[in-house]
């Protein structure tokens, strides 16, 4: 996500790095219109990489509301709808803070089958060169919510009967599947490297 809104034929790029991916990510943001831009991703060598679309809600001031629809690359390859709030600190010169409800949808993980997620996000940007993210999305029927920070043991059919026998957390290789608590987890470090051309006043042609 852009730090503040696009304007139209305005780009906007840089890198991320996450949980999810041991590579870096580059991005690339282009405004479409003064409330909706267009996004794609690259990861290395593939995973990471997708598309987004976001537009503005709502704009007053040091507030705004946006919605975020995308597609991204991984093992357990993910649909994601997002709400998202930012605000602006009066206080703190050029720190933006957000959160954000986001829905993912998982077609067919890595164990072949599908996964649907519901959780919160929350982030700052310091300045215009810099932002982190994190946020968890749970799957209420892969295991309890209330197991979440404590050892879950699928399989133990006398505690939960077989009601999680279907949703294994770990592939045969070893990985995290569509149903891991892990999957769930989100944690990103983005920095802008079209801040400086922001700054001198010379947008980068797409």
């Amino acid at each position: 996500m852009a730090h503040r809104t696009l304007e139209k034929g305005e780009s906007y790029y840089g890198y991320s790095l996450s949980l999810e991916n041991v590579f870096p990510v580059l991005y690339y943001r282009y405004g479409v219109s003064d409330k909706s831009d267009v996004g794609v991703r690259l990861g290395l060598p593939i995973y990471g990489s997708g598309f987004d679309y976001s537009r503005v809600l709502f704009e007053e001031e040091d507030k705004r509301d946006m919605i975020n629809l995308g597609w991204s690359m991984t093992p357990n390859s993910s649909f994601d709808f997002t709400y998202y709030k930012f605000s602006q600190k009066k206080k703190r010169k050029g720190v933006t803070t957000f959160w954000g409800l986001r829905g993912m949808l998982i077609p067919k993980g890595l164990n072949g089958g599908q996964s649907t997620r519901l959780g919160v996000l929350l982030g700052s940007y310091t300045g215009d060169k810099f932002g982190y993210e994190i946020g968890y999305f749970h799957d209420f029927e892969s295991m309890p919510i209330t197991k979440l920070f404590s050892s879950f043991d699928y399989s133990d059919t006398t505690t939960w009967g077989t009601r999680f026998l279907d949703y294994p957390h770990v592939s045969d290789g070893g990985l995290p599947t569509e149903y891991s608590r892990l999957t769930g987890l989100s944690l990103r470090v983005s920095f802008n490297l079209s801040a400086k051309k922001e700054e001198n006043g010379k947008l980068p042609k797409p």
